[in-house]
C-alpha cells in the first residue's frame, strides 16, 4: 500500500553512521533488512546516560525520508534517547520477523504495525498493552483521536496500538480538466456528486476534455486496490462484515454483488480503461489523460512533483453512507518479559514526541490521527491534505481477523478471485463465491499467531 529512517546527530557515534547508511538507503526507495544488526543486538544505555531505544519500521522511499527526519527532531528533544531505527521490507516479511523477534525475546522497544494487522497480534501476547495514565502524563489521551482512529487499537478492552495516521483512499482531480468539463463549483473544489449516475456522467465530462480516459484507476495484478475500492463502495451501500473464527463470514450478498456489477460498469473504456495496474494509472494522470485518479494518499507528493493542477477528496458518497477504505500506521509495544522501567518510560516519551510533531508526515498525504496537529493553523494551510482531513470521520478498516489487514494474504486472495471479475471474464456471483469460500476456509483455522 504505503511504501517509510536515519540520524545525524550532535554524537558523531557508530550508531549515528549506520543510520545515516540506513537513511540513504530509504532515500532511494530501496528495503533496507538491518534486523540481523539491531534487533538482535543487547540493549544498553548509551554514553552519558542517554538511553538507546530500538525503532523498528516498515516505511520507505519519501515517507522513509520524513521519519528520519521525525526521528531526528524527537531525539533534540531532550528527553534523553537515541533512536536506532531498523528498516525492513514492507509486507508480510515485516510481520513475520517482527512476531518472530517478539516470541524469541528480541523485540525492538517500540515499531509501527498497520492498525488493521493489530487484532491478529494482541490475542497471541505478541503485543505489550500501552498504559493510558503514562500517556495522559505526557499528554496523549484518547479525546485526542477520532474515535474510529483510536478504537481500532483497543483489542479486548486494552490499548494496543496508538495511530499515527490514517492513509485512506480517495479521489484525486485535475482541476484544469474538471474546470474546463464545468464540475468545479464557486469555490474551486469539485461540485458535490451523490449518486452512481451522477459519478459516472461527471467522469464522462472529464474524458470529453481529455479524449482518453475520465478516471484512472489500476489494479491488474494488485488485489489490494481492488479491495480498495470494493470494499469502499460495499460500505457506502451500508454493507458489513464479520470474520468469526470458526464461523462463516458474515456479509450482504446483494450489496456485494451490487459493488462489483458498478465498479465494472467504470471500466468500460470511456470513464477508465477495463484492463490497467496502478502504474499506468498513476502515469495516465500525472500526463494530464485523465481527469480524476483513485489512489492512497501516499501518492500526492508523486503528483506534487509533476507539477500538475489538482486538489482531492474522499471518495465521492455514492451510495448513501459516507465511507472510504484506509488503514493507519500505528505505533506497538513489541511483547518483552521483562521491558526494563526507564527504557519503557523512554519509549513513551519517544511516541509522543512523534505524534505531537506530525505536521511534516501530513507532507506526505497522510491524515495526521494526532487532531491538535489537524486542529493546527499550519494544518490548515496544507493543501490539498486540508480538504480530505474529514476523511477520518468515515474511514473503514479491514473486517478483523488473523489474515486481513495492508499487505495480508486477504487482499491477496480478493484480487486471485476478482481480477477476471474486474476484467469482464467471470461472472461476479462465481467470483464472489470463490472469494468467500477461500476465506471461509482459513477461518476453519486457528490464529498461528
Amino acid at each position: 500500500m504505503d511504501p517509510v529512517e536515519g540520524k545525524a546527530g550532535a554524537r558523531p557515534t557508530a550508531w549515528s553512521r549506520r543510520q545515516l547508511i540506513m537513511g540513504g538507503a530509504a532515500a532511494l526507495g530501496g528495503v533496507f533488512l538491518v534486523g540481523g544488526l539491531s534487533g538482535c543486538a543487547p540493549q544498553v544505555a548509551a554514553a552519558g546516560g542517554i538511553v538507546d531505544l530500538k525503532y523498528w519500521h516498515l516505511l520507505s522511499g519519501g515517507d522513509g525520508i520524513r521519519m528520519t527526519e521525525m526521528v531526528r527532531e524527537a531525539e533534540q528533544t531532550g528527553d534523553g534517547f537515541d533512536v536506532t531505527a531498523t528498516v525492513l521490507a514492507w509486507g508480510q516479511p515485516y510481520y513475520t520477523k517482527l512476531a518472530m523477534a517478539s516470541v524469541g525475546g528480541r523485540a525492538p522497544d517500540v515499531a509501527v504495525m498497520h492498525a488493521a494487522r493489530v487484532p491478529g497480534f494482541a490475542p497471541g501476547g505478541l503485543l505489550d498493552p500501552w498504559d493510558l495514565d503514562m500517556l495522559a502524563e505526557l499528554g496523549v489521551a484518547q479525546a485526542d483521536f477520532e474515535p474510529r482512529v483510536w478504537d481500532k487499537g483497543v483489542v479486548d478492552g486494552r490499548l494496543y496500538s496508538i495511530a499515527l495516521d490514517s492513509h485512506p483512499f480517495v479521489m484525486m482531480y485535475n482541476t484544469d480538466i474538471a474546470g474546463k468539463a464545468g464540475l468545479l463549483g464557486d469555490d474551486g473544489q469539485l461540485a458535490p456528486i451523490d449518486s452512481p449516475e451522477g459519478f459516472a456522467d461527471a467522469m464522462r465530462a472529464m474524458q470529453q476534455v481529455t479524449g482518453v480516459h475520465g478516471l484512472s484507476y489500476g489494479y491488474l495484478g494488485d488485489g489490494t486496490q481492488m479491495w480498495r475500492l470494493f470494499f469502499t463502495l460495499y460500505k457506502q451501500m451500508g454493507g458489513r462484515m464479520e470474520l468469526p473464527t470458526g464461523g462463516e463470514v458474515v456479509y450482504d450478498r446483494d450489496k456485494a454483488l451490487a459493488a462489483l456489477e458498478f465498479i465494472r460498469t467504470l471500466l468500460d473504456g470511456t470513464i477508465a480503461t477495463p484492463s490497467g495496474d496502478i502504474g499506468n494509472a498513476i502515469a495516465e494522470f500525472a500526463g494530464g489523460k485523465s481527469g480524476a485518479i483513485f489512489t492512497g494518499v501516499w501518492e500526492l507528493p508523486t503528483f506534487q512533483t509533476a507539477k500538475l493542477p489538482f486538489d482531492a477528496m474522499p471518495i465521492p458518497t455514492l451510495f448513501g453512507t459516507p465511507a472510504t477504505f484506509a488503514d493507519s500506521h500505528a505505533f506497538v509495544l513489541p511483547h518483552q518479559s521483562a521491558p526494563d522501567p526507564e527504557k519503557r518510560r523512554k519509549s513513551y516519551e519517544f511516541v509522543t514526541d512523534l505524534l505531537k510533531n506530525s505536521l511534516q508526515w501530513a507532507g506526505a498525504g497522510h491524515i495526521p490521527a494526532y487532531r491538535p496537529v489537524i486542529d493546527s493553523p499550519g494544518y490548515a494551510e496544507l493543501l490539498p491534505q486540508a480538504h480530505y482531513a474529514y476523511a477520518a470521520e468515515q474511514i473503514e478498516y479491514d473486517p478483523v481477523a488473523y489474515f486481513t489487514g495492508s499487505g495480508s494474504d486477504f487482499q491477496t486472495f480478493f484480487g486471485e478471485n476478482m481480477q477476471n471479475v474486474f476484467l469482464g471474464r467471470l461472472d461476479p456471483e462465481a467470483g464472489l463465491d470463490a472469494f468467500i469460500a477461500k476465506i471461509d476456509a482459513l477461518l476453519a483455522k486457528p490464529n498461528p499467531l
